[in-house]
């Protein structure tokens, strides 16, 4: 009960008053003092890099491969990643076999390493809070995957929402069992969540903490041991973050993390033999893995995500204010960003169009509200823009320029927020399809407009995608809303006046819909189905029936 106390009262407290909690933690009194840092955010630059090593079976090390990383804003040298080759992997596989298929703990072994990450999770959450390690995070993400200083500071606040949400003894409610009554005396049925014990995580640069972070602790809290592999762009935020964990508590050998490249991970893969993987990223190396690991893998691949805005027209404002951050917020490089929107024709008599026009022109490169693309470059998004424009009827209603001033590398995407619109009947054609719902991750959307005798098809359109995560739809009209959600299937569907496509916080679940692959984050449920299995053991310990006879063979 203290864990769980400590925990609740926390959240109301002003975190610095509360550090006589963690005594290791004394010296966070000053900003520069954090004692899980080996980086210098402030002066992470070419005269003082930062350097990113590996931890495989409980120590930290350096292999003799180094990346060099360019800084995303002026393409500066400033991070140096030790990256392990294909020669190098042998200590990875070998600490993956050290964890048996049952785990490093599950209900019948080992139950104190539930409490122990319940206190894990307790101290972690409390030093998140701190404003000066929050702010150390909110600016590393910056660094490495410039967006604003508000959506960088959001990815470090729903982090420390997940982890307070699993303090004290909520770690062990996930392993939550049930009985059911058997066909006699002494027979009863149990049902528990099983780990997979050596697994497997990999995670792409555009969340470079939330998503490895919440995906890492919900395989440590169900008893499996990962080896945890990020997008080496943004590598040295999670890095930064386990050595967090470690003073927390974590212990050293329960996670390994690997920097290499694709190829050197898909060995890796195949050779240390993971009993599950979670991928999250593009759905062509989703597809891949898939093959390459016998379908033991669960998928929160890429996601051309839709909104609706119904025929009920109001609060044309907002309704503007949220399209513009769900197409353009982070430059676009969200898996939940809104890809097509597709409008009523009551709409066109308002001023949306040029209010999203508006709004985007408010975007700058000094503020981050626009920034680079890390993995499209600026000439695949303007030649993916004139393929558009050759389409009978599309336009351009905004952007299509790529942005002026700056020093962003050539390797990465610079345009400005851009939004082309496509008639709905062109859209459908063989052809025009998919190159329409081609992913530009990037600030990047298509715009088209319906009328009544044409929802039909809407929902074609929307039948025809491969890609199910997020979806809006923008009305209060419960018919008009019943008839869309009815007949689509993404795994996170906001619905209503004020429905978005991005933004998930930590208190629903987030993932795809429609692929029993599906992986999803964030909450008790998509730990429990990500990280775990269902095992029965049924008990039958009699007694024996009276007068018991050996009966006939059957």
């Amino acid at each position: 009960m203290y864990r769980f106390r400590v925990c609740t009262k926390l959240a109301g407290r002003d975190p610095r008053k509360t550090l006589h909690l963690f005594p290791s933690f004394q010296s966070l009194r000053s900003k520069h003092s954090l004692p899980f840092a080996t980086v210098d955010v402030d002066n992470l630059s070419g005269s003082q890099p930062a350097q990113v090593q590996n931890l495989v079976q409980g120590s930290w090390t350096n292999s003799s491969k180094w990346n060099t990383l360019v800084d995303p804003l002026n393409g500066e040298p400033f991070i140096k990643v030790s990256e392990i080759d294909g020669g190098g992997i042998q200590p990875f596989v070998d600490s993956l076999s050290t964890c048996p298929k049952h785990g490093l703990h599950n209900p019948f072994k080992a139950p104190e390493r539930y409490l122990l990450y319940g206190d894990i999770t307790t101290k972690a959450a409390h030093m998140l809070a701190l404003p000066e390690v929050s702010d150390f995070f909110t600016r590393l993400i910056q660094r490495v995957a410039p967006k604003s200083y508000q959506q960088a500071h959001g990815e470090v606040y729903v982090t420390r929402k997940f982890l307070e949400n699993f303090c004290g003894d909520q770690v062990r409610f996930l392993a939550r069992s049930f009985a059911v009554p058997g066909n006699h005396l002494g027979q009863q049925s149990h049902g528990f969540r099983w780990p997979y014990g050596p697994v497997a995580i990999i995670t792409p640069f555009n969340f470079p903490l939330e998503i490895p972070l919440l995906q890492l602790m919900g395989a440590l809290y169900m008893g499996n041991k990962p080896v945890l592999k990020v997008d080496s762009k943004v590598c040295i935020v999670m890095e930064q973050m386990l050595r967090l964990l470690h003073k927390c508590g974590l212990p050293m050998e329960d996670v390994d993390f690997i920097n290499s490249d694709g190829k050197t991970m898909n060995k890796l893969l195949l050779e240390g033999k993971p009993r599950m993987t979670l991928f999250t990223g593009s759905s062509r190396v989703a597809e891949f893995l898939a093959v390459d690991l016998k379908g033991r893998i669960k998928l929160e691949d890429a996601g051309f995500d839709w909104k609706i805005l119904g025929p009920d027209v109001q609060e044309v404002d907002y309704v503007a204010w949220v399209c513009d951050q769900d197409a353009y917020a982070c430059s676009g490089q969200k898996c939940s960003a809104q890809s097509m929107l597709f409008m009523h024709e009551n709409w066109s008599g308002t001023s949306l169009v040029k209010q999203l026009d508006t709004l985007a022109a408010r975007r700058k490169l000094e503020d981050l509200t626009i920034g680079p693309v890390l993995t499209v470059t600026t000439e695949t998004m303007l030649e993916h823009l004139r393929k558009l424009l050759q389409i009978p009827g599309s336009k351009l209603l905004f952007g299509g320029e790529a942005l002026a001033n700056h020093k962003i590398p050539s390797v990465y995407g610079a345009i400005k927020p851009t939004a082309v619109f496509v008639p709905l009947s062109e859209i459908l054609k063989d052809g025009n399809y998919e190159l329409v719902t081609t992913e530009i991750f990037g600030p990047f959307q298509i715009v088209t407009e319906y009328k009544d005798n044409q929802m039909s098809m809407v929902l074609d359109a929307l039948e025809r995608m491969h890609a199910h995560l997020t979806a809006a739809v923008v009305s209060n009209d419960s018919l008009f809303m019943q008839k869309v959600i009815g007949n689509t299937v993404n795994g996170t569907t906001y619905a209503g006046l004020r429905a978005r496509t991005t933004g998930a916080p930590q208190n629903h679940w987030f993932g795809p819909a429609g692929d029993p692959r599906g992986a999803g984050i964030g909450t008790p449920e998509a730990i429990k189905l990500v990280w775990s299995c269902h095992r029965e053991v049924i008990y039958d310990i009699g007694p024996m029936p009276t007068n018991w006879q050996l009966p006939a063979s059957t």
